[in-house]
């Protein structure tokens, strides 16, 4: 086991911490599916719904950029304890959104609440990586291993709690389906407090914000690279594909919108659920340790490149929805992911291997922080390029972030 942690059991402390990861991304997941579904169906503009994610995002930069500190500071089963809190806070705050408020109230709510959601799933996102570090085997293989594990295993929950969001909107509608997650995530914490070791780690009362920037150059170029690996994400997955899928699925009527929620849920579901198995295979895929993986990591940024361009082109050319379209979006969108879920993972050992373990919950930080910025820049881009031009722009959006990510990931072979 890495230095910097003590508990009577790794392998207990690492299901422990895993476990609890789990359950507060089922419910970020859900989450996410609830709030764009809803107000969509409320007739929100491409524009108004990613607005209702950016305070989400930009949240997230702000609490990775103090989670590390506070995570040495107070211990990181502080900042995963905190990190469940909030969120139940959150739901239930979200609970008493009223349908009578103005468009404009609604939005400024929502907002909020997402904000709070965002510190929430930083601080714990941020604390359940930091763990594995410190909780690992020794050596390359053993670290990559579990973090593999951790991270596709996260998302192939998070995938569930996608089409878990999607169907309770259509069987319970959005407050009961809220109020139940929040009373799930609140038996989840009280069994992560009665679980969990001590040890992880012990707090250092004496750590200062000074040093939240890594000045390991291999961490600042891997932390860019994230940034516009993530946007070339969420500038397709956040508002511009789910919304298109929604304008061609349902025919307005509420059961043709139902309908839609499920077939919209499990595509997004599935996407996520296979990303995550393919991220925790990634290991057995890449086959490389050491300084191989950052080849390894190179390569596979190039290979994302192309095929958002592709995808946009197919769209642009078809000129409007078609049944052949809808196939060819969903299986090029299926190889985006697999590509994709070996970028994420490869970036997710490499932060550790790169990061100091005296100060690794801050370097996890940096490095969340510029995803984060990723997810916020591509958030934005996803309402204002579906809204000015569509799918295709929405797509070659998305392309253009790709290609800056491989720009990044090449200057990693010099670090």
């Amino acid at each position: 086991m890495t230095d910097g942690a003590s508990p009577s059991s790794p392998l207990r402390a690492y299901c422990a911490v895993t476990a609890a990861y789990w359950a507060f991304m089922l419910t970020d997941g859900a989450l996410r599916m609830l709030v764009l579904l809803h107000f969509n169906a409320l007739g929100f503009s491409p524009v108004q719904l990613a607005w209702l994610f950016l305070l989400y995002e930009l949240a997230g930069i702000v609490t990775n950029l103090y989670a590390g500190w506070l995570a040495a500071r107070f211990g990181l089963a502080a900042t995963l304890y905190g990190g469940l809190v909030l969120q139940i806070a959150a739901l239930a705050a979200l609970a008493q959104l009223n349908p009578a408020w103005s468009v404009g109230a609604s939005v400024a709510f929502v907002m909020a609440v997402q904000g709070v959601s965002g510190v929430a799933k930083d601080l714990a996102k941020m604390s359940s990586k930091s763990a594995v570090k410190l909780l690992a085997p020794d050596g390359d293989a053993g670290l990559f291993r579990w973090v593999a594990a951790l991270t596709g295993s996260k998302n192939a929950v998070k995938g569930i709690g996608f089409f878990l969001g999607a169907a309770l909107l259509g069987i319970w509608g959005f407050t009961a389906a809220i109020w139940g997650m929040a009373a799930v995530l609140g038996v989840i914490l009280i069994a992560v407090a009665v679980f969990l070791p001590s040890g992880l780690p012990v707090r250092d009362t004496a750590a200062k914000f000074t040093g939240w920037k890594s000045s390991d150059p291999r961490v600042q170029r891997l932390s860019l690279a994230r940034m516009f690996l993530f946007g070339a994400r969420d500038v397709w997955f956040v508002v511009g594909v789910p919304v298109y899928f929604q304008m061609v699925l349902s025919d307005g009527s509420t059961e043709g919108r139902r309908w839609a929620f499920f077939v919209i849920g499990g595509f997004l579901a599935l996407w996520i659920i296979l990303y995550g198995a393919v991220q925790a295979a990634a290991p057995r895929i890449i086959r490389a340790t050491g300084p191989d993986v950052v080849t390894k990591a190179i390569r596979w940024a190039g290979y994302l490149v192309p095929i958002p361009f592709a995808l946009a082109a197919v769209v642009w050319m078809a000129g409007g929805p078609a049944d052949w379209l809808t196939v060819t979006l969903v299986l090029g969108l299926l190889v985006f992911g697999f590509v994709f879920a070996i970028n994420s993972a490869v970036h997710s050992y490499l932060i550790l291997a790169f990061g100091d373990a005296s100060r690794i919950s801050r370097d996890v930080g940096f490095y969340y922080m510029s995803n984060a910025a990723g997810r916020l820049l591509g958030t934005l881009l996803s309402g204002v390029s579906y809204q000015l031009g569509g799918l295709p722009l929405c797509l070659a959006t998305a392309g253009v972030m790709a290609a800056m990510a491989w720009v990044a990931a090449l200057r990693l072979k010099g670090a």
